[in-house]
């Protein structure tokens, strides 16, 4: 019966919400959330003790993304997921869509090159490294959309209806791959359209919208191929422990209906994010052009007005 390769799974009581959030840590996952808080937070004290600001909300978003880390991976949810497809889809969607959106807004990368101190001529410290990462080929490639789309596409359609994904949820560190990688593809499909930090692929914003909505209708389609389904489809999960007390059928639906409502969640998260930075590039370039003219006593207008007159003597 226990094909998974977690024997201790097998008998967990029913799901509910209060056991999930027991706290049961993914040592790495956990490691990693502390040291992104703790390295966050150095940083910040270092941009300060230098007397530079670093807005709030950067922080919040920042550690707020972790959190959301840390609950799906750093509490029983962790353990159910192994056996509750609808509660594994909770993991993935949080930890692929929404985890890193957060992060994004934290503008990790734009807080490394700030506070990273400038190597000595002729040196490369961290800082260096970290920029020519940034503008490498390798950069240019993953986070392009022709990339990216696809990747995000595959990691549902590639994972969930291949036996790759039996294959990998037959360990511990299979599971711990995969995660890593709904992560990754999570923050290269994002990094570019949510554009704080800087990288090599830098779309205007209304190609950031169509990138934004380029991969979501396919990420709602596999959440209602697997609500639609008439028998399971993945076979770690098609035999439920007796001591769950689920069908696995409708457990099945049930991480359909949650993929497919989560396609929203970014989609309203990253829409707002662009329509407050764009309209305050606007300003800022409605700033800028006024204190040209304050600087120039408005020659451009002046010009601007020669030239209509002259167009008119023209017509005359």
């Amino acid at each position: 019966m226990d094909h998974s390769g977690h024997g201790m799974n097998m008998d967990l009581p029913p799901f509910t919400l209060g056991r999930g959030l027991q706290f049961s840590a993914d040592p790495i996952f956990l490691i990693g959330c502390v040291l992104a808080v703790v390295l966050y937070g150095y940083a910040v004290m270092r941009l300060r003790s230098r007397g530079d600001s670093w807005p709030v909300n950067r922080i919040v978003f920042f550690v707020i993304g972790v959190l959301t880390i840390a609950l799906v991976m750093c509490t029983k949810l962790n353990d159910y997921g192994m056996v509750m497809f609808s509660v594994h889809m909770v993991q993935h969607m949080v930890i692929s869509m929404l985890s890193p959106i957060l992060l994004l807004l934290g503008a990790p990368v734009t807080l490394a090159l700030r506070a990273l101190p400038v190597a000595a001529r002729g040196h490369k410290g961290p800082r260096e490294l970290l920029l020519m990462l940034l503008h490498s080929r390798f950069m240019k490639i993953v986070t392009h959309p022709v990339f990216t789309i696809p990747l995000f596409i595959a990691s549902l359609y590639g994972l969930y209806f291949t036996p790759l994904f039996d294959y990998l949820m037959g360990s511990t560190a299979g599971h711990l791959v995969m995660m890593l990688h709904f992560l990754a593809v999570g923050l290269v499909f994002f990094w570019p359209i949510m554009g704080i930090d800087p990288g090599p692929h830098r779309p205007g914003y209304l190609l950031r919208m169509l990138e934004l909505f380029a991969g979501m209708p396919f990420h709602a389609f596999f959440g209602i191929a697997l609500m639609m389904a008439s028998q399971p489809m993945v076979e770690v999960y098609k035999s439920p422990s007796a001591s769950l007390g689920i069908d696995a059928l409708s457990d099945q639906n049930a991480a359909g209906g949650i993929a497919w409502a989560f396609s929203e969640i970014p989609s309203v998260l990253v829409l707002l994010a662009l329509v407050f930075q764009w309209y305050r590039s606007d300003q800022r370039t409605a700033k800028r052009s006024d204190r040209a003219a304050d600087r120039d006593g408005d020659q451009e207008l002046h010009a601007y007005n020669a030239y209509l007159a002259s167009l008119q003597a023209r017509g005359q």
